[in-house]
């Protein structure tokens, strides 16, 4: 028979709602935990199979924790600014303030109909002007400490759309807005000097504790490298390798390298402006990535490579960006692949050299020792409109005086949150401004500092502007007073646990750590590193291993699979599908062997009895130890299998205590916490899982009765034995003796055995 799991489901989230029992206590005497997962976008689609795959996992965290005596903030909020509401207004003409509130209701209701155990008190919108206000605040403390000033900047531009472009709204090299070609434009932008943190935010990474593979990327984004800077001829190259230049065959410049124009010859420029035309269509982040075939065009001209005086021809590639070291490389194809295939490709010479020392290059070139990085300052400015007005006004008296710096000046604190007015036309001007700029009431405005006539900022802030600290006004979100308080930042702060998507691993977490770094700098927040522990998780594919897309059709709504199989089964499942960080494609008979499985258990306190076989005790005990031990590894998937495992032996025995099935229940319910509810209330359990305690393992009881002893003979695998758990050293070393491939090597009396308790035995002959 199959539980009834529209009713369970309702009944429990209510009755958790009404209780508060998620509502995090800023002053408990427990120990606590800060569990994060990224906030939503609220988009018109709605929530997909691959959101709450991250929420799933943080919220069996969240609930394990809180069983076990920990006080546990686990809030949810919307980062709402942005493009694709934006793009809506343009296409519909309906306001983005509209549709972001209509699609956060459907986001809500989707995220509470699975159960997560979200603190909902905590609930805010980036696009709150209360809460923006901060977000302006924060940036005139970057402002006034000299962080944030305005210079040209090379960004992407839609032709069409008028208006400058993110990399990550740049796909296949069109404007993801309307699918024009983008183009490279250099225009004056605010930016923000994130480089001067570039060594603490790659030395500090030492100090948390995030994926291998997450570090991997912070580091190669910020790319500090420690090397050279040469002369050829006019040119200046930063290499990290000056010990291989007498292998130099060639120079590249960066097809943005001021220098191009002058080096570039009569006859083959038409070549070269066709090709820089056909590179300012990608980003930076296509012409870096490895993996793509490298292309690349003659100058015509020639530099001499001042290690050997040979000339060397000079070429421009995509593969060099103008942002990094001096915008120019010496190419040594002898000692690096992707020059070495530059070179394949163009049939340019290759030659063995003999390497120099890095002090012998130097010397016989005149080089200079230099750190560059590839890490560039934040280009913080758009001319769009759904974002926060960036809160300056420009005076042109202050600036004629010089009372403020370049005339601009800051909007006073108690004049923010300078709120982004209503308009009805959303598109950029003609001139690629922000659609502010037309809104006279808006732009003319007198000047904080003088009082005379001055002009605002018309340029709105990037959607990683409110991302960059939202994890620290769930901690004080109805405060006017400050952005948080010191009390509650140092009482919650750092983030215990922070999952989200690999794809914001690079940028929005190199971002969002500099922006608490500057915040703890200024004496604003406790904790330099705002992330004690950060994990990522693996996208959902679709059933046949392809991305889902609204365009093929193949996307799951997880509205559509609550209400057919329950929430419980899809939290199981999306739990049970893989490794969390790998992807992995959906499967609905995988859902429904979960359901299969959840019915099971709903049936277990049918057999419950006075005694229960030893087996079933002690699976139980291994189960809970299990089950403990792969939850705090992100090992979802092998917990699950355990739950099933360990039913199956119940009904293989046929019976089960109730003091089993109490044990087994809580220690189910962070996946399936209304099943696990519903079963306790029926046989006789009061109040809630969640605030019961987590279940302990017996270690005599969860302990094998068998082991498999690796055995080496001089570090060497040679065998392997199975004995007895309990078995004593002594004899475990005449056992692993006896083993009859060991027995070969292992003639004589050893000169020394190593014993590793329980795993292996090492003989040294």
């Amino acid at each position: 028979m199959s539980y009834d799991h529209q009713r369970i489901d309702k009944k429990w989230q209510s009755a958790w709602e009404k209780a508060g029992i998620f509502h995090a206590k800023d002053e408990d005497s427990r120990e606590k935990f800060y569990a994060l997962v990224e906030f939503p976008y609220p988009s018109g689609a709605g929530l997909h199979v691959g959101h709450p795959r991250s929420y799933t996992a943080m919220d069996v965290i969240a609930r394990k924790k809180r069983m076990e005596g920990k006080n546990v903030l686990f809030p949810m909020g919307w980062d709402a600014f942005g493009l694709p509401a934006e793009n809506y207004a343009i296409k519909t003409g309906v306001h983005p303030a509209i549709t972001t509130k209509e699609n956060i209701n459907t986001f809500r209701r989707q995220l509470q109909s699975i159960g997560f155990s979200f603190d909902w008190s905590r609930e805010f919108s980036t696009t709150d002007p209360a809460y923006y206000k901060w977000t302006q605040w924060m940036f005139l403390q970057f402002f006034k400490a000299g962080l944030a000033y305005k210079a040209k900047a090379m960004i992407n531009w839609c032709p069409k759309d008028k208006c400058g472009l993110a990399n990550e709204e740049v796909i296949g090299g069109n404007c993801e807005r309307c699918g024009t070609p983008v183009e490279k434009r250099e225009k004056e932008q605010w930016m923000i000097a994130i480089t001067k943190y570039a060594d603490r935010l790659l030395a500090d990474l030492d100090t948390v504790d995030y994926l291998p593979k997450i570090k991997k990327q912070q580091q190669d984004w910020i790319g500090r490298s420690e090397g050279a800077e040469i002369d050829f001829d006019d040119i200046k190259v930063f290499t990290t390798r000056p010990d291989t230049i007498l292998g130099a065959t060639f120079v590249v410049l960066a097809p943005e390298h001021p220098m191009v124009g002058a080096l570039t010859t009569d006859g083959c420029r038409a070549e070269v402006e066709e090709y820089i035309a056909l590179v300012s269509k990608k980003t930076d982040i296509e012409r870096g990535d490895d993996t793509k075939e490298k292309t690349g065009v003659f100058t015509g001209s020639f530099v001499v490579n001042p290690a050997n005086n040979e000339k060397v021809p000079v070429w421009i590639a995509d593969y060099v960006v103008v942002n990094y070291g001096t915008g120019a490389i010496m190419a040594v194809p002898e000692h690096d692949e992707r020059d070495h295939a530059f070179a394949e490709k163009y049939d340019l010479p290759i030659v063995d050299r003999p390497l120099l020392s890095f002090d012998e290059a130097l010397k016989k070139t005149g080089g200079r020792k230099k750190v560059t990085y590839k890490l560039r300052d934040w280009v913080f400015s758009r001319q769009r409109y759904w974002g926060e007005p960036i809160p300056l006004v420009h005076c042109e008296d202050c600036a004629s005086t010089g009372s403020a710096p370049d005339g601009w000046v800051a909007v006073p604190d108690e004049d923010l949150p300078v709120l982004l007015p209503d308009v009805k036309k959303y598109e950029p001007t003609d001139n690629g401004e922000s659609p502010l700029s037309s809104i006279k009431s808006f732009v003319n405005t007198k000047c904080p500092k003088c009082g005379g006539a001055a002009t605002r900022e018309t340029d709105t802030m990037p959607n990683w502007a409110g991302s960059s600290w939202y994890f620290l006004r769930y901690i004080d979100p109805k405060n006017d007073e400050a952005f948080a308080s010191k009390e509650k930042l140092k009482h919650w702060m750092p983030v215990d646990v922070y999952n989200g998507g690999m794809e914001h691993t690079t940028l929005h977490l190199l971002y969002s750590r500099f922006w608490n770094k500057f915040l703890f700098d200024q004496g604003f927040v406790t904790t330099s590193e705002p992330y004690a522990r950060r994990h990522s998780h693996g996208l959902i594919m679709a059933d046949d291993g392809t991305k889902m897309s609204k365009s093929k059709g193949n996307v799951v709504n997880p509205d559509d699979i609550v209400a057919e199989f329950g929430a419980d089964t899809f939290r199981m499942y999306i739990m049970f599908m893989g490794p969390f960080e790998e992807p992995v494609p959906w499967s609905t008979n995988g859902v429904v062997g979960v359901r299969r499985f959840l019915d099971r258990v709903a049936r277990l306190p049918e057999m419950i009895a006075e005694t229960e076989n030893a087996s079933v005790t002690k699976v139980l005990h291994k189960t809970i130890a299990k089950v403990t031990k792969d939850i705090d590894d992100f090992s979802f998937n092998t917990a699950v299998a355990a739950y099933m495992a360990f039913v199956n032996v119940v009904y293989a025995s046929g019976r089960v205590t109730k003091q089993t099935v109490v044990q087994f229940l809580m220690l189910l319910a962070p996946f399936a916490p209304h099943l696990a509810n519903e079963l306790y209330e029926t046989i006789g359990g009061t109040g809630f899982a969640e605030v019961q305690p987590w279940p302990v393992s017996n270690a005599t009881l969860a302990a094998d009765d068998e082991l498999t002893i690796a055995v080496q003979v001089n570090g060497k695998l040679r065998g392997s034995i199975v004995v007895s758990a309990d078995m004593n050293e002594a004899d475990l070393i005449v056992a692993a003796k006896a083993e009859p491939n060991v027995a070969k090597y292992v003639i004589d009396e050893p000169k020394k055995t190593i014993v590793v308790k329980g795993k292996i035995v090492n003989f040294v002959v």
